[in-house]
């Protein structure tokens, strides 16, 4: 795309050049700046009015909408405290902690918490400046002070410097943007529902293969289970305790965290298991010793490990050559095969729908959900013989291939379509690119 004929220097070191016509300006003269309150929590009164009031929280780089309130306050609270009116089309900054330097744009009236900055523009048009914000972020967060939960102030908001279009060019501006980045998050999000169909195509396959064969005209029999329908003639149910050598788990080292090292013997806990492989980036390890000391947990090659507590349970691998040796602790259950299963169809069925509903069904311990060995053992599957899991696996393995290349591609495309809309943004603020005659749809 061209460039404008003829730039000037900024005097900003991080901005260098703009368009010649273009001026410099600081946020507080382009806009009417407010920063937010919170009414008094102990006063119930000022909580059960019908004025919204939102939290930083809300503030996530994209429109925030009135869908999104969950808090309203009285025309008392708006009265006798610190909270703060911003009208709608305005640009709210989220200034402390996790969220500092997220833009949002206001689509409604509201007021805010201490930790968001209102803008008001009266010189600028909105949506160029919601952009233009965007593009800033690393200006925004180059003031911050006070570590990850520390923040920005209202002064360092205000005296901002951004590079100010004539008023006639913002618009021409701003609607290219609109246009450009819609078209972008489109494609993104196409791509993303790609993503998920494949995902619940990888899934489908997997619970098909594992419950009623490869072959969908082989003559079928009543497996016995009303949920779990007709199966292959030649094959039969079973459950996890028939197919398995060992079903246990392990145990946090004694002295805790205290006791893990930098290298040694891998102590694999859930954060370490997934579907698709062990992620091994913050494993713990422990000393020989310690290892030889928990015998009972010691992983073999042929396991497949199960998490059985907390938000991760029923994810699952299992071993192959990823390590020589390891132990888990008590998060993770060893699921040891005996001679009547190949370890990886353990794992397709513990994976699949059918091993993953079961899991469900068992989760006890209120938000800490939890999986016993007792249930475990109990878990009905659908038994081939041997040679008929190994073509199972291999059918498998070769959709999962061809599934995971496709989403590998897909990912790397969403990330290209992300820094290409980051660099479109900030070329075309800071007036790099000249799109005053581009035509739009």
């Amino acid at each position: 795309m061209k460039r404008y004929e003829t730039y000037k220097d900024s005097g900003i070191e991080w901005l260098g050049e703009i368009p010649k016509h273009w001026k410099i300006n600081k946020l507080k003269f382009v806009g009417n700046i407010v920063c937010g309150g919170t009414p008094s929590t102990s006063n119930e009164s000022y909580w059960k009015g019908e004025i919204p009031w939102i939290q930083s929280g809300k503030v996530q780089n994209n429109t925030v909408t009135s869908d999104q309130v969950d808090k309203f306050i009285s025309e008392q609270a708006l009265r006798e405290s610190s909270t703060k009116v911003v009208p709608s089309d305005s640009i709210l900054i989220a200034i402390t902690g996790a969220t500092c330097s997220n833009i949002g744009y206001l689509t409604f009236e509201t007021t805010v918490n201490q930790s968001i900055i209102g803008i008001t523009p009266f010189s600028f048009n909105t949506n160029l400046l919601f952009h233009l914000l965007k593009a800033q972020k690393e200006q925004i967060l180059f003031h911050q002070s006070g570590g990850a939960q520390g923040g920005v102030t209202k002064g360092d908001i205000m005296n901002l410097y951004i590079p100010h279009p004539p008023n006639g060019e913002q618009t021409q501006i701003a609607n290219y943007l609109d246009q450009k980045t819609t078209q972008i998050d489109e494609l993104i999000a196409k791509k993303e529902q790609l993503i998920h169909l494949l995902e619940e195509e990888r899934k489908a396959i997997i619970n098909q293969a594992v419950t009623k064969g490869l072959n969908p005209d082989a003559p079928m029999k009543d497996s016995g289970i009303d949920w779990l329908g007709e199966i292959p003639e030649h094959w039969n149910v079973s459950q996890i305790k028939y197919v398995t050598k060992k079903i246990g788990s392990g145990v946090t080292p004694r002295g805790g965290a205290e006791t893990y090292l930098e290298e040694g013997i891998p102590l694999l806990r859930s954060q370490n298991v997934y579907f698709d492989n062990f992620k091994l980036d913050n494993v713990a390890y422990i000393s020989e010793d310690i290892h030889n000391d928990m015998k009972n947990s010691q992983v073999l090659k042929g396991d497949v490990l199960l998490n059985i507590t907390g938000g991760s349970i029923g994810r699952c691998y299992y071993v192959s050559n990823q390590f020589e040796e390891a132990n888990v602790n008590q998060h993770v259950c060893i699921v040891r095969p005996n001679e009547k299963i190949k370890t990886k169809f353990l794992h397709l069925v513990l994976s699949s729908e059918l091993g993953q509903s079961q899991i469900e069904l068992c989760q006890t311990g209120g938000n800490r959900e939890a999986l016993n060995f007792e249930q475990l053992k109990k878990f009905y599957f659908v038994l081939p013989d041997i040679n008929d899991q190994e073509v199972v696996i291999k059918s498998i393995e070769n959709h999962q291939h061809k599934i995971s290349k496709t989403i590998a591609n897909c990912s790397r495309e969403i990330e290209l379509l992300k820094e290409y809309k980051t660099t479109l943004i900030s070329d075309v603020v800071t007036g790099k690119i000249d799109v005053r005659e581009e035509v739009l749809n």
